[in-house]
């Protein structure tokens, strides 16, 4: 089996759970998932788990795909590309340069577009609006909210604001038409993320404050930064002060996916003081975690990073700061995630002071110094459920057996994955062919038995796996 696919890295998960979703009765009630695709990130419908672990994964990083016009501006972005499909070209906005708004044919090389007529940092297509001057949508931040026909020219609505600091996320969930805004406010360890939802586009619903740091993260951060002090492979802080050493949370990137929400907090490391300037010397780390409702978040992969800092001398600009998009992309078996990397967080060395008093610097910064970068995830491929040599078990909690063929995605290259159906009565009623080899979307064969024979009812799953990684499962 690739267990070491090239580019992707593990991590052995050790804090996991699940939150409840309001959708969701006791667990004595047969669950209704429809065709999302089931995937393992928390113990929604587990009942039992015997000789698997759960496993994060990181997503391979593919390098820049759109660099700065000008050296002396440095992009970023917090949005993630839109579809036009009247344009047929994916639309993405950026910060920190002249030309906001960026388009592509396909995803990977991209050329301005048309020139904006406001600041736009988050914005949205909506293909459920009937308007088709309303298509895109954005929030301002702490400024309220625009809409626009094509992505470049923005028209101001009247919606009361909803109150943020300087940074902000943004997706939305077609399917259940939910606008999904983060934003940045204050919390027990510093900056922290609350969210508010829109079904309208005119009412918000604004939840506070959701997430934010905790003492755990201080410990874990203190570590981070310690290891990365003693690593001459990566960027060293310009400023060092251990009284200033804190994490805190960013920003968070947060989406809709198969049934379950996912976010990214990019954690930032704060090391020491800036002279003359009001914030602190530091790192990111972007994280991942996910919630059932939007309020109770679990975290993924022992809160190891998702996606970290490369390598000096790799050619990366991901070397320090590293932000997350609003959501990724779903390209076919894949998921691409654009997010902004950065080779700095300060803006100057602080060497002294002269007799007088004043603060003696030298330029730190070599001018190009950001890029929007890709980073490509298997599709469903967050964690994976693994089993060695030794087989493992995983029951499901009673489910209501949707309609269409069993689909699963896994890699068994050397080894077998079996799926039993059971009745209420937990009598097998259906057998699967033992599935291998490596796909994204297998389709299951029954040996015995015919699950579309029992749509509508209760039944249980149980799946069986000897050197394999499972990564979800649906029916459609």
């Amino acid at each position: 089996m690739k267990r070491m696919l090239a580019g992707w890295l593990l991590i052995a998960a050790a804090c996991f759970g699940g939150g409840v979703s309001p959708l969701v009765g006791s667990a004595a009630e047969p669950v209704k998932i429809g065709s999302y695709r089931q995937l393992f990130l928390d113990d929604h419908l587990v009942a039992e788990m015997r000789g698997l672990r759960r496993v994060m994964h990181r997503p391979h990083k593919r390098g820049a795909v759109i660099r700065s016009p000008k050296l002396d501006q440095t992009i970023q972005t917090r949005s993630a590309p839109q579809w036009d499909p009247v344009a047929k070209l994916y639309k993405l906005w950026v910060i920190g340069i002249d030309q906001q708004l960026w388009e592509s044919g396909d995803g990977l090389h991209w050329v301005p577009g048309p020139p904006s007529n406001m600041k736009i940092m988050l914005a949205v297509y909506d293909r459920n609006e009937p308007d088709l001057a309303r298509r895109y949508k954005a929030p301002l931040l702490n400024k309220g909210f625009a809409v626009s026909p094509d992505g470049a020219k923005w028209t101001r609505v009247d919606v009361t604001k909803v109150p943020s600091s300087d940074e902000g996320n943004y997706s939305y969930d077609p399917g259940h038409g939910l606008f999904i805004h983060t934003i940045k406010r204050g919390g027990p360890f510093g900056r922290s993320v609350a969210v508010a939802t829109s079904r309208d586009f005119r009412t918000w619903n604004d939840y506070g404050l959701i997430f934010h740091a905790d003492d755990q993260d201080q410990e874990l951060g203190a570590e981070n930064i310690t290891a990365r002090l003693a690593d001459p492979t990566l960027r060293r802080p310009f400023h060092i002060d251990k009284k200033v050493w804190r994490v805190d949370v960013y920003n968070m990137g947060t989406f809709f996916y198969e049934g379950i929400y996912i976010g990214m907090p990019a954690m930032f490391h704060s090391t020491g003081p800036v002279p003359n300037y009001p914030n602190t010397d530091g790192f990111h780390l972007v994280q991942l975690v996910t919630s059932r409702d939007l309020r109770n978040w679990k975290r993924l992969g022992d809160r190891q990073p998702f996606i970290g800092p490369s390598r000096l001398k790799s050619g990366a600009y991901d070397l320090v700061q590293i932000l997350p998009p609003s959501a990724p992309v779903e390209r076919g078996d894949e998921l691409w995630f654009y997010y902004t990397g950065l080779k700095y967080r300060a803006s100057f060395i602080y060497v002294g002071r002269y007799p007088n008093g004043k603060h003696v610097t030298k330029p730190g910064l070599e001018p190009d110094r950001g890029a929007i970068c890709l980073a490509v995830l298997r599709r469903d491929g967050f964690v994976s459920l693994d089993a060695g040599e030794k087989s493992g078990r995983l029951v499901t909690r009673s489910i209501v057996l949707p309609g269409g063929k069993m689909h699963v995605n896994a890699d068994v290259d050397d080894g077998e994955l079996r799926v039993e159906v059971l009745n209420a009565k937990d009598k097998i009623v259906a057998v699967s062919e033992d599935v291998s080899g490596d796909s994204v979307r297998k389709a299951i064969r029954w040996k015995r038995g015919d699950p579309a024979e029992l749509k509508g009812q209760a039944v249980t799953l149980r799946f069986t796996l000897r050197n394999a990684q499972f990564y979800s499962y649906w029916f459609k």
